[in-house]
């Protein structure tokens, strides 16, 4: 498991390449996280705007 700096190098870096960007598709392999995770997410955030890259604790949002 990653570090929390090596969390936020990684977000730092891929964030100028994805803020602007289409959300295209959702792939969900766990649905079973910290907390439920809707069955239509896919359709809430296809075609979505991505606004920014956001840490809590070890996630990247």
């Amino acid at each position: 498991m990653p570090e929390l700096p090596e969390v936020e190098t990684t977000r730092r870096g891929i964030e100028p390449h994805l803020v602007g960007q289409r959300v295209s598709r959702v792939i969900v392999r766990e649905r079973r996280l910290r907390w439920p995770i809707p069955e239509d997410l896919d359709v809430r955030l296809s075609g979505q705007r991505i606004e920014a890259v956001e840490r809590r604790a070890k996630y990247l949002l």
